[in-house]
């Protein structure tokens, strides 16, 4: 029997951890990359819960764990600078037992790592028609190529091409938060900390991985925008104190910069035809819920062990699949929209509130529990599937 043939689109987390897992199922996966190389870059990721488990049982926990970032501190400051509390990283974030916060860089490293050699990497392509029919899909790729294959993946991220393809345009569920992330020097010698500098409808953060790395920085602002760009950031966050300027001054020279709206994907459905969609592409919770990774981590896993387990049954697979994903995904989709409310107080009354408790919490006797309880939604999230066991033996 032929290996079944799977393209997968999209070489960020999803699509290499996917790719981890069908080759151990013996799957033949592609994997193709509109970027010339494997992306640098990017921001923390948090990896909790369910989705630990999953690195687990791929075999990968102990190199994730080896790269986790170790921070030690997050500070809230006032604009002059001066600390309102500085508290446990671990604790105020939420993670607890064997949750992992890792560069989004080393993660993909990592994932690559693990099916370089085993796996077919096509980067500087990108799928440019898609045709589904009763024996595959007929691809043409952007370079001119075609081939057919048994499955494909969009695992593309928010603003997945495969899904607009298969599924046409999907409107955004936009949370009215908008967010830039990218590099400076470590002028303020952060190690292993992160500091918050919040005003009224904008937030500010900074943190550095270790004494050799440089800082990331980002931008969050709670109003409209008519487009994302330098030039709007510059104008919106004018005028603020702590090291503001001096960010704003490195910002016309970042090289690479992330701008874009806090937005979800709600999909009545995860698959059309032989198409399915994975992590982002089918369920972006947003970066305000921190839990983007891990859905990418369960979903991979999830979506293999289907595949293996109908034996060539696409549509059996991809029922099944989604059954198991989607009250998971709508969980920590809500979970997002309420930390998108949470995460740019809007008036000077919520934000001298919110001071006021981090203030006095870090001289509370009952510190952890209070921050446990707050923190407990996302431990529940985080957490809210069992996953199956499925067979190891290959399909073909």
């Amino acid at each position: 029997m032929t290996p079944p043939e799977v393209l997968i689109s999209g070489a960020g987390l999803a699509g290499p951890a996917l790719a981890h897992q069908l080759h151990r199922y013996g799957f033949r996966p592609t994997v193709v990359e509109k970027a010339p190389a494997l992306r640098d870059g990017g921001y923390k990721v948090d990896i909790r819960g369910a989705a630990t488990e999953v690195l687990k049982r791929m075999g990968l926990f102990a190199a994730a764990r080896a790269a986790d970032t170790g921070m030690r501190h997050v500070t809230y400051v006032r604009r002059d600078g001066r600390p309102i509390a500085r508290l446990d990283a671990n604790l105020l974030m939420g993670r607890r037992g064997d949750d992992l916060e890792v560069m989004r860089t080393d993660l993909t490293r990592i994932l690559y790592d693990a099916t370089a050699t085993d796996v077919e990497y096509v980067f500087g392509d990108a799928i440019a028609t898609m045709t589904d029919g009763p024996h595959g899909v007929d691809v043409t790729f952007v370079s001119g190529a075609t081939r057919r294959f048994d499955v494909v993946v969009g695992a593309d991220g928010l603003h997945s091409a495969t899904r607009r393809l298969a599924m046409g345009d999907v409107a955004l569920r936009h949370l009215g938060a908008h967010i830039a992330i990218f590099d400076v020097p470590d002028e303020l010698g952060l190690d292993r900390e992160e500091v918050f500098y919040t005003e009224p409808g904008r937030m500010v953060f900074a943190y550095s991985t270790g004494p050799d790395a440089p800082a990331k920085v980002g931008l969050v602002f709670g109003d409209a925008a008519p487009s994302l760009g330098r030039e709007v950031l510059a104008d919106r966050f004018a005028g603020l104190g702590w090291q503001v300027p001096r960010f704003l001054e490195h910002l016309r020279d970042a090289d690479d910069v992330y701008f874009d709206a806090l937005s979800q994907v709600e999909l009545p459905r995860y698959s059309a035809g032989r198409v399915v969609l994975l992590g982002d592409a089918a369920h972006c919770p947003s970066p305000a819920a921190g839990q983007g990774t891990s859905m990418a981590l369960v979903g991979a896993y999830l979506l293999a062990g289907e595949l293996a387990a109908a034996v060539g049954d696409h549509r059996a697979a991809f029922d099944r699949y989604e059954a198991r994903l989607r009250p998971y995904a709508e969980r920590n989709l809500a979970f997002g929209v309420k930390m998108a409310g949470d995460m740019v107080p809007g008036g000077r009354l919520s934000l001298a509130v919110r001071n006021y408790g981090m203030r006095t919490l870090k001289y509370h006797p009952l510190k952890r529990q209070l921050i446990e309880r707050i923190t407990r939604p996302l431990h529940e999230a985080a957490n809210a599937i069992e996953l199956p066991s499925y067979p190891m033996a290959p399909v073909a």
